[in-house]
């Protein structure tokens, strides 16, 4: 049954989208890396082959995959430099969480290293993808139905509003308990930028030092995607707090979309770039790197700016950096920033994001659409997600929000859209 006074209005189409997108997402990441390792490299249509369940089965990359869970829990474990408080649940408590994710990133690649000078084979893993990306499905659908048991025992103030319709398969997907915890391990915070955000690294790493095996040394490209996308990861976990005011945290629920997302989608779809172009190298001069490096910084600017402005408002409205910034107040006794970069539109920090998932592209040319698959879902993404915020920030704010929408215009890209 629908938990009273909590049902959120159904997204993704109810029921039958939540079913129809739980077969789509794992089909897609499927079609994704056969397609990247074909000769066409197609986006559309259908792949060369349909891989047995010899191909996609495989004890070792399952071995593999909770050996990477396991050795990632216990780096969540360790001593974090900083224990931060999340928002204001519905009981007025407050979660705990460590800030360790930068540690675990750095401790990982001193392993990794101390591994691969060993004589480690990482660049192997590259013909493991499939088996580890069919591991890991399998993985987020049992862990899934492990959180929705677990959910049938939390306590009312303990469940999102989302996952809450009384329909079993709705709920499964978009979760029911929105901070599910064994003690002080959180599973959603754990998942949302440790195993597949840091794996995502690590399978780029994997595809580079495999094309520097089959033809000498890794191309310009492929050091731009695995540099910029490097980046990428080490900033949002050397941020990590800010994702504590995130929707993900404040707001939704941790069942198969998060989880499928966290551990299969990330790690498996945004390494798309570096899949390409070790089957299909690329030609890039240094005068197309140079202008592909301005462009990914401006993305970074943006992205980074945006973000830093946010956070040091919310943290402390009176630091110098933020003081001088015009707003609006709200009933909720908070106030909107309608200058600097959330004067320039609305969600800034979405568009930083787009100008690099540009970037990351680029490097694999034009003749091919499949290493822009990131790009366009990114847009589809972020503007879903705009959408999501939108009705959020309407339902908390009231007429304050209009006001900003009216001195705003702009949602995510100026005088566009």
């Amino acid at each position: 049954m629908a938990s009273q006074g909590l049902q959120a209005p159904l997204e993704f189409g109810g029921p039958l989208g939540a079913a129809a997108l739980m077969l789509l997402l794992p089909a897609t990441t499927l079609h994704l890396l056969l397609a990247a390792g074909s000769g066409p490299a197609r986006l559309l249509g259908p792949p060369t082959h349909l891989p047995g369940l010899s191909e996609l089965w495989s004890p070792w990359a399952l071995l593999l995959l909770l050996t990477w869970l396991g050795l990632q829990a216990a780096l969540y474990l360790l001593p974090a430099r900083k224990v931060a408080e999340g928002l204001e649940l519905k009981d007025k408590s407050r979660l705990r969480y460590p800030i360790n994710g930068f540690q675990a990133l750095m401790v990982t690649a001193l392993l990794v290293g101390l591994g691969v000078s060993r004589g480690l084979p990482l660049g192997a893993l590259s013909e493991m993808l499939l088996p580890l990306a069919f591991a890991a499905t399998l993985a987020a659908f049992i862990f899934s139905f492990l959180l929705y048991m677990k959910a049938q025992v939390a306590p009312f103030s303990g469940l999102a509003p989302g996952g809450n319709s009384g329909n079993l398969i709705y709920d499964f997907f978009m979760g029911r308990e929105l901070n599910p915890r064994i003690g002080s391990f959180d599973f959603k915070y754990f998942c949302e930028l440790r195993p597949g955000l840091i794996g995502w690294v690590f399978i780029n790493l994997a595809l580079l030092l495999q094309e520097a095996e089959l033809r000498g040394s890794p191309s310009l490209a492929m050091w731009l995607v695995n540099g910029f996308q490097l980046l990428y990861v080490g900033d949002a976990l050397w941020h990590e707090e800010a994702v504590l005011t995130t929707m993900d945290i404040t707001h939704d629920g941790f069942g198969f979309m998060l989880a499928f997302g966290d551990l299969v989608w990330v790690p498996f779809t945004y390494s798309l770039q570096a899949q390409f172009l070790l089957y299909h190298p690329q030609p890039l001069g240094l005068p197309g790197a140079l202008l592909i490096c301005l462009i990914n910084a401006a993305g970074y600017y943006i992205f980074r700016g945006a973000n830093s402005q946010k956070n040091t408002f919310r943290k402390n409205p009176s630091d110098p950096s933020v003081a001088g910034l015009e707003t609006i107040p709200t009933a909720t006794g908070k106030r909107l920033l309608v200058s600097g970069w959330w004067g320039m539109v609305r969600h800034p920090n979405y568009l930083g994001d787009l100008v690099m998932a540009l970037a990351w592209s680029l490097p694999c040319g034009v003749s091919h659409m499949l290493p822009y698959f990131y790009f366009l879902y990114f847009v589809a993404l972020l503007v879903h997600r705009e959408a999501r915020d939108e009705l959020q920030c309407l339902q908390k704010y009231g007429r304050a929000w209009h006001e900003y929408c009216r001195r705003v215009p702009y949602r995510i890209v100026p005088y566009i859209y």
